[in-house]
């Protein structure tokens, strides 16, 4: 299997010595990706489809992964000598990269059989997701029920959650926030009291996983598809929603999305990538080896994964935010955040 990182130092004095941009390659394809599709066992989502993807096409995949946030900043940086071809991230940052200019127009096949893609064509959901919380189950029998159950003073030092413009997941606490204390003012005299709590900043939301299970935290922040993959492996690793007090738990679908790069080296091999990750194979192995869900409406998942994940979203409220105020906002609502908990 030929899947790896690039290595940015090398590439960047190669490019310099040279002194161009990144050159087409016909067995290439590059993939700036937020993090939770791969693992170090190399049995994730992406691991697997892009073994098959390179043994069908004889296409070699490199690999790059961070936060949402810092895949778009990089491909923004890169914009004058785009290094990628395809990125992979959360929103609201797939809809930022579209208003940087990022993401050129492409309709993968089998984008018709998908509900959440960009009208314009310019993105694709790959995988659907949810926002989520974890919890230490060794030391905690049950979570916390509720966002003001987080303000409890046993939580110090134990709570963390990524940081928003930097992680997707991390934003989406932003979010979800300002659903439920009903908009940004009260959302962040909430996120400044729980800051009392917050251990700091973290540009990774995998990262957290480890910490929770080893009961270096008792809770943080995550996504349902990312930290069900993890759970596989870390036995001390609870999935929960937050609730109003008297209320049900809520959350927001919290997809990967996919879009083809402005100016890819490659393009071509960026298409056909986008393609096969919406393939009907590739989306029924979503739930049993991603966690998560198939992008596409007429992959119907079955097995104990898909029946295990249907149940841990039994009784969840989902509320759908509005990406279009977010996108417009986002820069505001990050200078918010960063006055409320000093960020």
């Amino acid at each position: 299997m030929r899947v790896r990182a690039l290595a940015p130092i090398a590439l960047t004095a190669a490019l310099a010595m040279t002194g161009c941009g990144a050159t087409a390659d016909t067995d290439v394809v590059t993939v700036y990706s937020a993090d939770g599709l791969r693992d170090e066992a190399g049995t994730g989502w992406f691991d697997l489809v892009f073994e098959e993807f390179e043994a069908e096409t004889g296409i070699e995949v490199r690999y790059v992964e961070g936060g949402s946030g810092e895949m778009v900043q990089r491909a923004d940086r890169e914009s004058a000598n785009p290094q990628a071809d395809v990125i992979v991230t959360l929103p609201p940052f797939i809809q930022q990269a579209d208003g940087l200019g990022l993401l050129q127009e492409y309709e993968p096949e089998g984008a018709d059989q998908v509900e959440t893609r960009d009208p314009d064509g310019k993105w694709t959901t790959v995988v659907d997701n949810y926002f989520a919380f974890i919890y230490n189950t060794e030391e905690l029998d049950e979570p916390p029920a509720t966002w003001e159950d987080l303000l409890d003073p046993r939580f110090e030092g134990r709570l963390q959650y990524s940081t928003p413009g930097v992680a997707g997941d991390g934003t989406a606490v932003l979010i979800q926030a300002m659903h439920r204390f009903g908009g940004l003012d009260p959302a962040m005299d909430y996120l400044g009291e729980l800051q009392e709590n917050n251990v700091g900043p973290s540009s990774s939301t995998g990262a957290l996983g480890p910490k929770v299970d080893k009961g270096e935290l008792l809770v943080a922040n995550g996504d349902v598809q990312m930290n069900y993959a993890q759970a596989r492996s870390m036995p001390n690793l609870g999935i929960w929603f937050p609730a109003e007090e008297g209320g049900a738990p809520t959350t927001f679908a919290l997809p990967y999305t996919a879009g083809l790069l402005t100016g890819a080296p490659n393009d071509e091999n960026g298409r056909a990538l986008i393609d096969f990750l919406l393939s009907e194979g590739s989306q029924e192995q979503v739930s049993s080896a991603a966690g998560g869900f198939p992008a596409r409406v007429d992959v119907e998942p079955t097995g104990e994964d898909a029946e295990a994940l249907a149940e841990l979203m039994e009784g969840v409220e989902i509320f759908e935010p509005d990406w279009k105020d977010i996108e417009a906002n986002l820069s505001e609502y990050l200078d918010a955040w960063r006055e409320a908990t000093d960020g």
